[in-house]
């Protein structure tokens, strides 16, 4: 007999309907002549609280720290799991059992969830046990998996990351919350007028609330700056408008009356250069014509269509998540914990199922018109694995999140929010078949004397891409078309006339405040929150988190009352706890609040699951780091 064990009921009967055998329904099970197919619920095995080693523990006391054991206890969780935990463990040791089959997430919790379950059931070692790792939960995906599961042990590396991940955020979750509680906990709720506060660290969310706390600093301590500009105004009716910008050719180069390089520091300041410029001609200096193509973007990893979906439908993280996890068990997307912005190699040559899936199957009328005129205008689908969008080296886990082209019968059944979903999805997937948007730029210097005037206007005159991906940037450009029309009309060498000089106020502005969806991509990269997508991925790899609990830890921090997220405009703000909290950190561990230690802290892990270090050299260090902090702490 072959037993297969998935992570929960729903995801079992997805692998007994495309295995196709005479499964009957048992308890707990489903077996047939050939499989027995069971589930967890989740986690069914969870670490063991201090108290469980020594009933002492139960006390917080300075004496008993730092908790930090030789070896650690587990225990299964009671209820229902406890009772699915039996099933699993009887089943395990039917002598009849000759293969396992670990068909738990594709991920590192997944691996988590399954190991633990294993370690406590205690198969006989002699049983084969093997590992499907899938990036969809359709037919051809399942079938692949099971016929493509490799040995268990070649995900060992993966299984001891997990275990460490676990660890550490036991370790560092229970001794600084207890040390930080003993020593701080009586002052807090002093100050935030609260009978008795215990004051939770957690190795990324003390680092995420950092993040938000001395955003917040930032903009409550930020004083306003004005500075005034140059607007300079030529031709007949003063329609080429132009910004003044200093170089080295000015007489005001480098001057400390300069706010910046557009703009001076004193009103008075800048009435006395207009004055200077009275009289004196205006040439064009220089008229750069040039075309320029934007590509489509990379496509959605987890973190970026969270970002979008809280842009365009101001849902937080962990409901995005939710979200796209049914579209994945209803096989509609792949696989959504995944980091990665492209596909594989391998997934990249069979594309056109996907396509075909969507053009067969899905109706919808928007949809449909895109990839008919992929059809009609013969884009090029077979030469995508030559482009930014398939990359081998960045995939770790699992490709970008794609529809499957399967599954649609659920679209009509969907809400309508979570339609939206699906569409950006497939919008953003077709969208790398189109061309690139084409616009024509124009540059223009005019020089006034020593004195520089710019102006510039892009136009987007192909669309390409952004016919599918809509967005604000379209028609920011396309108002640029009349002044595009002026500006081609000029030449090298023309005089123009001076119409008027104005000036214009400006303003300095504080940083904004984080979005709780955008907060997600500053954690992705390290706490910058980079704008930017070009950027970003160059320089991803260092996150705070995963793409699997980063939405979960947000959430945590506001279910803790940490942070608030305004249900409107998803704006995140520390509470009075959150900053009194995180006061404390500042003051005696600062370091857990810097992002940098945070992700190499993720780093660590990834080296792990990538054998680049030993799980005894990532413990060696963890534990030196926990007893450094009390010896500075603890006096």
């Amino acid at each position: 007999m072959k037993l297969l064990i998935t992570e929960k009921p729903s995801v079992a009967r997805e692998f007994a309907k495309y295995l196709k055998v005479d499964l009957k329904n048992k308890n707990g099970y489903m077996e047939s002549n050939g499989w027995i197919i069971t589930w967890c619920y989740g986690h069914l095995i969870t670490m063991s609280y201090p108290e469980v080693y020594d009933e002492n523990l139960k006390f917080w006391r300075l004496d008993t720290l730092p908790f930090i054991p030789n070896e650690y206890k587990y225990e299964v969780i009671s209820g229902s799991q406890e009772k699915q935990f039996e099933i699993i463990k009887n089943l395990m040791h039917r002598e009849d059992v000759e293969e396992i089959y670990n068909a738990g997430d594709s991920g590192r919790e997944g691996e988590y969830i399954q190991r633990l379950v294993f370690m406590m059931a205690k198969p006989n070692p002699n049983i084969k046990m093997k590992r499907v790792w899938i990036d969809s939960q359709t037919e051809e995906e399942i079938l692949r998996g099971i016929k493509e599961a490799k040995d268990l042990s070649e995900y060992d590396s993966l299984s001891d990351s997990a275990y460490l991940r676990a660890k550490e955020d036991y370790l560092i979750g229970i001794n600084f919350s207890r040390l930080l509680t003993i020593i701080f906990g009586r002052r807090i709720s002093k100050d935030i007028n609260e009978e008795k506060v215990s004051i939770a660290v957690g190795r990324v969310m003390t680092c995420v609330l950092g993040m938000i706390v001395s955003r917040e600093r930032e903009i409550k301590n930020f004083v306003k700056t004005k500075y005034y500009k140059i607007v300079g105004l030529f031709g007949e009716n003063g329609e080429i408008k132009t910004e003044w910008k200093v170089d080295d050719k000015s007489t005001i180069f480098e001057s400390p009356k300069l706010y910046n390089e557009t703009g001076f520091k004193k009103e008075i300041d800048a009435k006395n250069f207009i004055i200077s410029l009275e009289g004196k001609e205006a040439i064009v200096e220089e008229l750069k014509k040039s075309k320029q193509k934007e590509n489509p973007p990379l496509l959605y990893n987890l973190a970026e269509i969270q970002n979008d979906a809280g842009k365009f439908f101001k849902l937080k993280p962990a409901e995005t998540l939710e979200i796209i996890q049914e579209l994945y068990e209803k096989k509609m997307v792949t696989y959504p914990r995944t980091d990665a912005r492209v596909l594989s190699t391998a997934i990249s040559k069979e594309i056109g199922k996907n396509l075909n899936g969507l053009y067969k199957n899905f109706k919808d009328q928007e949809i449909s018109v895109y990839i008919k005129k992929m059809i009609d205008e013969k884009y090029p689908i077979n030469k995508l694995e030559k482009t930014k969008y398939v990359d081998d080296s960045k995939i770790t886990d699992h490709y970008a999140i794609i529809p499957t082209g399967q599954g649609i019968e659920n679209y009509n059944a969907l809400s309508d929010l979570k339609k939206e979903i699906y569409k950006l999805i497939v919008k953003r997937f077709i969208s790398i078949f189109y061309p690139p948007a084409e616009y024509s730029k124009v540059m223009l210097s005019i020089r006034v004397d020593t004195e520089l005037f710019t102006a510039s206007s892009k136009v987007c005159v192909k669309p390409g891409y952004l016919e599918i991906i809509k967005n604000n940037k379209t028609k920011e450009d396309n108002k640029d078309d009349a002044n595009i029309e002026i500006l081609t009309r000029l030449k090298k060498g023309d005089k123009v006339q001076v119409y008027n000089y104005e000036i214009k106020e400006g303003e300095t502005t504080p940083p904004t405040r984080y979005s709780a969806h955008n907060l997600v991509l500053a954690m992705e990269n390290a706490g910058k929150l980079i704008e930017d997508e070009e950027l970003r991925e160059q320089i991803k790899g260092a996150g705070i988190g995963t793409s699997a609990t980063r939405g979960e830890i947000i959430s945590k921090l506001e279910r803790i009352k940490y942070i608030e997220i305004n249900s409107k405009s998803n704006i995140v703000t520390p509470t009075k706890k959150g900053e009194a909290i995180y006061d404390v950190i500042l003051k005696s561990m600062p370091d857990m609040l810097n992002p940098k230690l945070t992700a190499s802290w993720e780093k660590g892990l990834e080296m792990v699951a990538k054998s680049e270090i030993t799980s005894n050299e990532f413990m060696v260090k963890l534990e030196k780091y926990i007893k450094s902090k009390f010896d500075k702490l603890v006096v």
